[in-house]
């Protein structure tokens, strides 16, 4: 298998990731930021990877696979840094949903491609507005230089968390008639 730029992109975004972790827990001022930092690094390389995947004709089934697998992990330890500093049942309780939410919905999807059926649970306008949500929640709360923005971040976690359940509730509600089928 040869790699191109897209493929390097992704696993860049996957070996971010205990950078950021890191970087999380640096006993410095400037670590809130520098997490931040890495953790839009992570979304930006994520759009290009696709963007030039896409555009160059260089899609390959390993990219495919991956580019979904480091996004979910990014956010998904993202979540969990996030849940830990602020150490509270409110931010635990949206992080919590919207990991579960990714969990289901990726078996889902899963299940759907095994049986066919996996355009029925192609990424929709409210998914992306809920990942657009959740981006804006996971920078302002990973940074969080002062209430303000963590106030701003609080809200947009709240609408990401609101946006998950609809979203999700979409995705399901799509797949009904196969989930539910005798």
């Amino acid at each position: 298998m040869q790699l191109n730029i897209p493929t390097w992109l992704t696993l860049f975004r996957v070996v971010m990731i205990p950078f950021f972790v890191l970087a999380f827990y640096l006993p410095f001022k400037w670590a809130p930021l520098c997490c931040a930092l890495i953790f839009v690094l992570a979304a930006v390389t994520d759009w290009f990877d696709g963007f030039l995947a896409r555009r160059w004709k260089q899609t390959t089934r390993f990219g495919a696979f991956l580019d979904p697998v480091a996004d979910k992990v990014m956010v998904a330890m993202a979540l969990v840094l996030v849940a830990e500093h602020f150490h509270s049942w409110w931010i635990t309780l949206p992080a919590a949903t919207m990991i579960a939410r990714e969990i289901i919905i990726s078996a889902l999807r899963e299940w759907m491609a095994e049986i066919g059926k996996r355009s029925s649970v192609a990424v929709s306008w409210i998914g992306k507005v809920k990942t657009t949500a959740q981006m804006l929640a996971l920078v302002t709360l990973l940074w969080r230089p002062d209430d303000i923005v963590s106030g701003i971040g609080i809200a947009a976690l709240y609408v990401a968390a609101v946006l998950t359940f609809w979203s999700m509730f979409q995705y399901l509600y799509a797949a009904r008639h196969d989930l539910f089928e005798h």
